[in-house]
């Protein structure tokens, strides 16, 4: 076929947004019809719902037993924000930043609690920071995948076992694609919309014994809202760790989470989560690996995420532009591609370099990965022909 020839092939399924992410393969709202609808949270069945929701969230992530989960209000950010207002500020913090979302937290350390003793260690997106340089002695905050640039830590290896401050972990892209050791982390956050494909607003808090130790050992210097407090007259609310949320949870939502935790034991639980994931960013790296025109954002392969896959623009023609010219072009071939209904919602985040950014979590099929990549090829193709015509 010539190069702006319409593929043949097109993915079953289009939807492939870094969050929220696509709803499981065969989900259909009928799966939903034994939610607790009209009963109150409180009530016998609405807390068994909530409780089964904790209870099978630590078994297909492996949680160790002595380490509470709750479900917050606020999705993965009312989770992270809940732990950086209530644990911080009882030594120093070191903060690691590469993307988006972890600049954000480094801003509402330093801006919002005006923390003094904070360390930034920083990289471009593509890259890591010197994981070398952190001091386990000080609180750490980092993302394990950073959403925004498709890296990722390697592995927890990095993190010290014998550390005295606290490990706080927005995991929100890499839980239940990536192996999370929960030994080396004190405090993990994710969402129901992200690598599940669940619905938006629930967010996951998961606890170590030391993270539930400083809780009740120390008190922050700053009011906490309501919706924040996780103690009371210093001890645990050990209710919200058994299912008594801090406000309404929609019960819609932890049955379409229950669904999906069952579908996922239904096809091998964590392994073949992680497999799907890994299956699917190889698609595209066997495409990148035959392809001039694009590369990875993720400068080593080692750090590249399986989930949040973020991709450049090469070509010496695209190159060449100012960064405003780069991401139009870039948008452009998102827009065709979505106008042609085989790809919606894959331009770079609003923050990062342009680019495009394709979700390859289990709830992708590798067969749409596979159909997709020659519409990237058809949709640069026909940018390129209206960036030449025009120039």
């Amino acid at each position: 076929m010539s190069a702006i020839d319409l593929p043949a092939r097109r993915p079953a399924n289009p939807f492939f947004s870094s969050g929220p992410t696509t709803k499981r393969p065969g989900w259909n709202l009928q799966n939903l019809q034994h939610a607790a609808l009209g009963r109150s949270h409180r009530s016998a069945p609405g807390k068994a719902k909530l409780r089964q929701a904790i209870s099978e969230t630590r078994a297909l992530l492996g949680v160790p037993v002595d380490y509470r989960i709750a479900i917050v209000p606020a999705s993965d950010t009312g989770a992270v924000e809940m732990a950086l207002w209530s644990l911080l500020g009882a030594r120093g913090v070191d903060c690691l930043a590469w993307e988006s979302f972890g600049k954000g937290w480094v801003s509402d350390i330093t801006g919002q609690l005006k923390l003094d003793d904070v360390r930034l260690l920083e990289a471009g997106y593509g890259a890591l920071p010197d994981l070398a340089q952190v001091d386990f002695g000080r609180d750490v905050v980092f993302t394990w995948n950073g959403t925004t640039s498709g890296v990722k830590v390697p592995d927890g290896n990095w993190i010290a076992a014998d550390r005295t401050g606290l490990t706080i972990c927005d995991a929100t892209s890499a839980a239940f694609a990536q192996k999370l050791p929960f030994d080396k982390l004190d405090v993990t956050t994710f969402s129901w919309q992200k690598v599940l494909g669940g619905e938006a607003a629930h967010g996951m808090l998961v606890l170590s014994p030391r993270a539930a130790e400083r809780l009740e050992s120390y008190t922050p210097a700053w009011p906490l809202p309501k919706i924040f407090r996780l103690t009371k007259g210093g001890k645990l609310i050990e209710g919200i760790f058994e299912g008594e949320t801090i406000n309404t949870p929609s019960m819609l939502c932890v049955e379409d989470y229950l669904d999906t935790l069952a579908w996922a034991r239904s096809v091998g639980g964590l392994d073949a989560l992680i497999g799907r994931a890994d299956r699917n960013a190889a698609v595209i790296a066997d495409w990148v690996a035959g392809t001039p025109w694009i590369d990875f954002l993720a400068t080593e392969p080692a750090t590249r995420s399986n989930t949040s896959v973020c991709l450049k623009i090469v070509d010496a023609a695209v190159s060449v532009l100012d960064k405003s010219g780069q991401a139009a072009f870039a948008k452009k071939m998102a827009g065709a591609l979505e106008a042609e209904g085989v790809a919606f919602d894959i331009g770079a985040y609003r923050d990062a370099p342009p680019g495009l950014r394709i979700w390859c979590g289990g709830t992708v099929e590798a067969a749409d990965i596979e159909a997709l990549m020659p519409w990237l090829d058809w949709a640069f193709a026909r940018q390129k022909a209206e960036l030449k015509a025009a120039a």
